[in-house]
């Protein structure tokens, strides 16, 4: 089962540079923009913010973006995945315990919450909260305070309070699997994140950067997309959101021969979303309009080159054949 982690002070050159995280936060989507405004001018504020959106749409990672535009950057960063644990695993985990208070208890040990102090904290698919624990949760979103299992002294902590979820909440509270008192606690400021079909824009750009990291990471050279892969990705619809677009490209650079991504090296539900196209149209006339395209959302030559994944010189000299001024 997934653990929580603890991430170590943002001031950390690993987390300040951190490369995963910041080309996600540079949309071209102008409902994503707006949305990264207004959460950069939420993280100033010591609000609870409640992140919504499908699976995959980046929630825990524009909470750390959140955490590191807030005044709390250089505190811990800690994630509570409210799936990982039975319901008295996860009281445990959030709360910690004292010695004796349960069978194997040999020492006292704090919990997730305790580790949060003076950061930030984010409860992850919060929908997911055993009802045995959401009066308890409630009483420390109010307080700040509570007791470790089987303890007395009780305990004040400094933490922010994030929570994400992939449920609609509010139906969650109508079928009463969810408190309602709690839920309006959690939703002073709500985002939610739109899914990657409704920014089209920002699919071959984050396409690019994730071939990019995944070259770093394996030490080979940088793959690039052909014209007909470039479409297919535009094209399909992504259920499974930027975890889902990220899985392909791995999975093309795991197992491809090629350092041009081609349609055949997708998974084929990506491939199939652009082949009713390709068997009508000249892939000629196919790849000049994705060109095309690319140069009219791309200020400089080079920028549209690394979005197409190939080189300036070879740019000039597509865009001569296909008589593109």
């Amino acid at each position: 089962m997934e653990t929580p982690t603890v991430d170590p002070p943002a001031g950390n050159e690993a987390i300040h540079k951190d490369p995963e995280e910041t080309p996600r936060f540079e949309s071209r989507n102008p409902a994503m923009i707006a949305l990264l405004e207004a959460a950069k001018r939420a993280a100033a504020a010591e609000t609870t913010i409640l992140l919504t959106g499908e699976s995959g749409t980046g929630k825990n990672a524009l909470a750390r973006q959140i955490h590191r535009w807030s005044a709390r950057r250089d505190g811990p960063f800690v994630i509570i995945n409210c799936t990982a644990f039975a319901a008295q695993l996860l009281e445990n985990e959030l709360f910690g315990h004292v010695r004796g208070a349960f069978t194997g208890a040999i020492d006292s040990k704090p919990g997730r919450l305790e580790a949060g102090d003076g950061g930030t904290v984010l409860f992850d698919e919060i929908a997911e909260l055993p009802t045995t624990l959401q009066a308890k949760f409630l009483r420390f979103i109010q307080e700040r305070r509570f007791e470790r299992l089987g303890g007395r002294r009780t305990l004040t902590i400094n933490v922010r309070i994030l929570a994400s979820s992939n449920r609609n909440l509010e139906v969650e509270v109508a079928e009463r699997r969810f408190r309602e008192d709690l839920y309006y606690r959690l939703n002073v400021i709500t985002f939610t994140l739109p899914p990657l079909r409704d920014r089209v824009q920002d699919i071959l750009p984050m396409a690019a950067w994730i071939l990019r990291q995944i070259a770093l990471k394996t030490n080979r050279p940088e793959l690039g997309l052909s014209a007909e892969a470039a479409a297919a990705l535009v094209s399909y619809r992504w259920p499974g959101n930027i975890r889902e677009l990220h899985n392909a490209l791995e999975r093309c650079a795991a197992l491809g021969c090629r350092e041009i991504i081609m349609p055949v090296d997708l998974p084929e539900p990506i491939s199939k979303s652009v082949s009713c196209v390709s068997t009508v149209d000249d892939p000629n006339n196919l790849e000049r309009d994705y060109i095309l395209r690319t140069l009219a959302q791309s200020s400089t030559l080079a920028e549209a080159a690394a979005r197409l994944g190939i080189n300036v010189a070879t740019l000039w000299r597509k865009r001569k054949r296909y008589g593109i001024e």
